[in-house]
């Protein structure tokens, strides 16, 4: 269960980081949006789920692109 509301949370800021990315024509953010909505269907593991996710949604702040 703890899983499946990982996967929704980072859903949601992937898609937000999206729409943002796209808008705003920036790389990073787009890039980072799409791994968002995608990579909880191929981890199971609730600690690599927020370990990951805790990267990407930093990855937009400390790069430039």
């Amino acid at each position: 269960m703890n899983e499946l509301f990982a996967g929704l949370i980072a859903g949601v800021f992937g898609m937000a980081y999206l729409v943002y990315g796209k808008r705003q024509s920036k790389f990073a953010p787009m890039i980072s949006g799409v791994l968002l909505c995608v990579y909880p269907y191929f981890i199971d593991s609730l600690v690599w789920l927020c370990v990951i996710g805790a990267v990407l949604l930093v990855v937009p702040f400390v790069t430039d692109y």
